[in-house]
C-alpha cells in the first residue's frame, strides 16, 4: 500500500533549481532515509512534503489523497526539527500535548495519551519537568512524542539526531528505529550521515545537486552504486583509473583485472570504484590471480579497524585497504611495511572516464 507519492516535484528560487523532476513512492510502514551533501535538496524536498514550502512543479499525494497545495495544518504528518523546537515555557507534559489541545481533546483523554507516549519514549516521570531540565537526548524523545501525539500516519525527521554526540546518537539511532517498526507509522527522514541512513533505513534516496541518483536498499546503494558519485559519496571507495581490454577484463597499471563488469568497448578509459574492503590480503593474496605487494604509506587508525593506503609499483596509483585490528597486529601491518594483497575483481562498480 502506498502512503505517499511525489510526481514530478521541481522547486526553483528565482533562477536557482532546488530539486528537478522528483519521482518517488514510498510504502506504507516503510523507513526512508533522504541522504546526500549539504545543499543537495533533501531539506526543501521534506518541507515541500510537509507544506512548508510550496513546489514549483509536480504533485504530492498522500494516502490517495492529492495534498499539494494543502496547508501544513491539513496534511497528515508529526515532524521533528533538528532544534527540536520545542517550546521553553511549557512543561514536557504541555509539550507532548500541545497537538491534541489544538484538536480539542478531553483532559482526561490528553492526559492519559501524554503518559502513553513519555511511557513509550523511556520518560515516564518526566512530564512535570521544562525543556531546559532535560538533556539534548531526552529533548530528542520529548520532540518525537509530541510528533506522535496525533498518530499521524507519516513522521518527518529533519537531522533530528545531529546536535547529539556520537554515543547518544548511537543508542537513539537503535531506539528510534525499534520505536517506528512497532508503531508501523511510514517515516522520513532527512540526514547527511551516511552511517544512520545506512543503519536505519528500509530504502536510502541518494540526492545530488537537486536530483535523485539511486533509491535502494542500505545493501544496495552500498555495494551497487548507480553512478560515480553514489560510489563515492557512500563510505571510502577507491578510484581507479583503468584501461578496459573486453569481455570484463581491464588494466590497472601493469595489473589485468577480471570483473563482472561488462559492456565497455575494448580501448575505453574508465574508473573503477572498489571499497577498501574488496581485497585479499596475505595467505589468500598469494593463491589468487593477480596478487601484488605494496608498501604501506599511512595508516588511517579507527578503533576497531584501519584503513592502511598502500603503493604497489604494478598498480601506478594508490590504493586504500580495510584490516581488522587483529589483522593490523597478525600480518604486522605499519607504516613503511610491506604487505601483500589482491584486488577483488567481481566487486568492481565501472563507470566511464567521461561520466
Amino acid at each position: 500500500m502506498e502512503a505517499l507519492r511525489l510526481e514530478g516535484v521541481g522547486k526553483t528560487f528565482g533562477s536557482f533549481v532546488a530539486l528537478k523532476d522528483i519521482h518517488l513512492s514510498i510504502a506504507r510502514g516503510e523507513f526512508v532515509c533522504f541522504l546526500g551533501p549539504s545543499g543537495c535538496g533533501k531539506t526543501t524536498l521534506l518541507r515541500i512534503i510537509a507544506g512548508l514550502e510550496q513546489q514549483t512543479t509536480g504533485n504530492i499525494v498522500q494516502n490517495g489523497r492529492d495534498v499539494s497545495q494543502l496547508p501544513p495544518a491539513a496534511r497528515d504528518y508529526g515532524i521533528v526539527f533538528q532544534s527540536y523546537a520545542l517550546f521553553p515555557n511549557l512543561t514536557v507534559a504541555d509539550n507532548v500535548a500541545y497537538g491534541l489541545v489544538n484538536r480539542r481533546k478531553a483532559r482526561a483523554e490528553v492526559a492519559a495519551r501524554v503518559a502513553e507516549l513519555l511511557a513509550l519514549v523511556g520518560l515516564p516521570d518526566a512530564g512535570p519537568k521544562y525543556p531546559g531540565q532535560c538533556s539534548g537526548g531526552q529533548q530528542q524523545r520529548i520532540a518525537l512524542a509530541r510528533a506522535l501525539a496525533t498518530s499521524p500516519s507519516l513522521l518527518l525527521l529533519d537531522e533530528p539526531l545531529s546536535a547529539l554526540d556520537a554515543k547518544v546518537r548511537e543508542r537513539l539511532r537503535g531506539e528510534l528505529r525499534s520505536l517506528q517498526r512497532k508503531l508501523g507509522v511510514t517515516t522520513i527522514m532527512v540526514t547527511h550521515d551516511q552511517e544512520e541512513a545506512l543503519s536505519l533505513a528500509d530504502r536510502v534516496v541518494v540526492m545530488n545537486h537537486g536530483v535523485i541518483d539511486q533509491v535502494g536498499t542500505p545493501l544496495e546503494v552500498y555495494e551497487r552504486a548507480a553512478t560515480p558519485f553514489v560510489a563515492d559519496f557512500l563510505g571510502r571507495v577507491n578510484a581507479l583509473q583503468a584501461e578496459c581490454l573486453g569481455q570484463g577484463r581491464y588494466r590497472i597499471g601493469q595489473v589485468e583485472l577480471q570483473t563482472q563488469a561488462a559492456g565497455v568497448a575494448a580501448g575505453c578509459r574508465v574508473t573503477l570504484y572498489l571499497r577498501p574492503e574488496d581485497r585479499h590480503v596475505e595467505g589468500d593474496a598469494a593463491h589468487s590471480a593477480g596478487a601484488l605487494r605494496g608498501r604501506v604509506q599511512r595508516i588511517d587508525f579507527l578503533g576497531t579497524f584501519c584503513l592502511a593506503e598502500v603503493h604497489a609499483a604494478a598498480l601506478g596509483q594508490p590504493v586504500t585497504l580495510y584490516y581488522s585490528l587483529n589483522q593490523l597486529h597478525d600480518l604486522a601491518v605499519r607504516e613503511g611495511a610491506e604487505v601483500g594483497f589482491a584486488l577483488r575483481g567481481e566487486r568492481a562498480r565501472v563507470f566511464s572516464a567521461a561520466t
